[in-house]
């Protein structure tokens, strides 16, 4: 009697559109965006500039990243949507306070 193989899938495999695994490629589209979520909702307190100047600092460079090796065109959709959401919540970070908020200097 012949069974169904149960495959385990992933919260992110609707992005694998090749059919093929890309644990890599997926896990920085994820990270971007969530960088990009919390650098542009901490941008809309000016008192979390840290915060939103260094989450979209970091998601600007891990979008990059993750843009030099995707692999499908879903990933590249998240990757751009983080990386946009990344680069509005850095400069408003910088233009609150910056990088290091009168730490150094």
């Amino acid at each position: 009697m012949a069974q169904a193989v149960r495959q385990h899938r992933s919260p992110l495999s609707f992005l694998n559109t090749d059919g093929k695994a890309h644990p890599v490629e997926n896990s920085f589209a994820a990270a971007t965006l969530l960088l990009g979520l919390v650098a542009i909702i901490s941008s809309l307190s000016p008192g979390l500039h840290l915060v939103s100047s260094w989450a979209g600092l970091v998601g600007i460079l891990t979008g990059a990243w993750g843009q030099m090796i995707s692999a499908t065109t879903p990933e590249r959709f998240l990757l751009i949507v983080g990386l946009g959401a990344a680069a509005v919540g850095f400069f408003l970070g910088m233009a609150h306070g910056g990088l290091f908020g009168g730490v150094l200097g």
